[in-house]
């Protein structure tokens, strides 16, 4: 099959499961997309098990293997889904937030991340940098599937933009995290090992490089529009910036992720507000909308049919299992630590730490970080416990956060 006809059998899926969806469960179409393509996957590998002769599991594996989960998503979707959602994120709100935003995707995330590597050493006794590895993987919120869930939760504004701003930044630094543990945890032998030095220039050349590259395109996209008032123009522009700011990124070894994040936000609230007309910015806004909800659907399409290409070793259920509230107690840490830090000096909103704990879900990030990890004894555990962390978390904080969040923010 070309990638044409693959591309058109995935469409065809995410329609066909979406129309479904929303005629009989009415789940929120992410989840219903993802349940869906999951309960299919595993239908067919049932049917493959009693009547092996159809081979339905090669020729649907054969598939999903020319797709490259981790290029796909890391390479090519994440930046424009990434960029979709800092658009509409206010930047006056982010920065009334933002002790508290850097202080959870930084020191939060650090947490996180020990807590979930000494707890899988100890539970499957294996080496403590593969399992801080884990911790990377799993520790990261995902703003792919955080941003669409909050739309509907009816979070006060305040918490919506902590929980926002901190999908939007930690996912980009748990990725210079993951590649620098990565590189710890599984040198190839012969190589010296990175040394504190190198270790902190990666970091510094990720993160700041990121960052002053995303503003420096956002900058000059700016300019661009304001010279004009054409909605097509303008919306190619914003392309434009997406994917240049992303290629340049990949090729100067920057954050993509954070790059575009900060392009986002300056297009999102000082290009639109002074860049564009007013019919302009409706069409842009809509464009990058529509764009946001049909590439999501594609993407939590593939994280159910990615059934098909992942080995789950039925020895390996336990610590799978076991990874999901590992998962939930480091994300508990990572957020009561910044909130008990700060409270002394801001008011949080009732209920904030077990909003922010449940609404941490883990999406397709994880799962492409994962599978992008060199072939080891190590991998085939990691990949089962992330997409046990990721299904559960999609499925079931997903469907309860928004009540979660009615019943600790209602008033009196």
């Amino acid at each position: 099959m070309s990638l044409f006809d693959i591309a058109a059998v995935l469409v065809v899926l995410a329609a066909l499961f979406g129309l479904v969806n929303h005629h009989t469960v009415r789940l929120p179409s992410t989840i219903g997309l993802l349940l869906m393509s999951l309960l299919a996957s595993l239908v067919l590998l049932g049917v493959d098990r009693v009547w092996p002769g159809f081979g339905i599991a090669d020729t649907a594996g054969g598939i999903i293997r020319r797709i490259d989960f981790h290029d796909t998503l890391m390479e090519g979707m994440l930046g424009f889904l990434l960029f979709a959602g800092a658009l509409h994120v206010d930047v006056g709100r982010l920065r009334a937030q933002g002790l508290v935003i850097a202080l959870m995707a930084t020191l939060g995330l650090a947490l996180s991340v020990a807590i979930v590597g000494f707890g899988m050493t100890w539970a499957a006794s294996i080496p403590l940098l593969v399992a801080l590895v884990f911790g990377a993987v799993v520790s990261p919120t995902d703003p792919i599937a955080v941003l669409g869930l909050l739309k509907q939760a009816g979070a006060p504004p305040g918490l919506e933009a902590k929980i926002s701003g901190e999908s939007l930044f930690n996912d980009g630094i748990a990725v210079v995290v993951f590649i620098t543990l990565t590189a710890l945890a599984f040198t190839a032998a012969g190589e010296a090992p990175m040394g504190p030095g190198a270790i902190a220039f990666l970091f510094a050349e990720e993160v700041v490089g990121g960052v002053a590259l995303g503003a420096v395109g956002g900058g000059l996209a700016y300019l661009a529009m304001r010279s004009l008032d054409d909605p097509v123009q303008e919306i190619l522009i914003s392309l434009a910036l997406v994917m240049g700011v992303y290629a340049l990124c990949l090729a100067l070894h920057f954050s993509g992720p954070l790059a575009v994040v900060v392009a986002g936000l300056f297009i999102g609230n000082t290009g639109v507000r002074l860049a564009m007309s007013a019919a302009t910015r409706t069409r842009l806004l809509s464009f990058w909308e529509t764009i946001d909800e049909l590439l999501n659907a594609v993407l939590f399409l593939l994280i159910g049919l990615e059934v098909f290409v992942i080995s789950f070793d039925p020895a390996l259920a336990g610590l799978a299992l076991l990874a999901i509230p590992l998962a939930l107690v480091a994300r508990l840490v990572a957020v009561s630590v910044p909130v008990f830090l700060l409270e002394r000096f801001r008011e949080f909103t009732p209920g904030a730490i077990p909003i922010l704990t449940w609404g941490g879900l883990r999406g397709g990030i994880s799962v492409a970080l994962v599978l992008s990890l060199p072939e080891s004894d190590y991998k085939p555990l990691l990949v089962a416990a992330t997409y046990a962390v990721v299904v559960f978390s999609i499925v079931v904080q997903g469907l309860t956060v928004a009540p979660l969040v009615r019943r600790l923010t209602a008033g009196p």
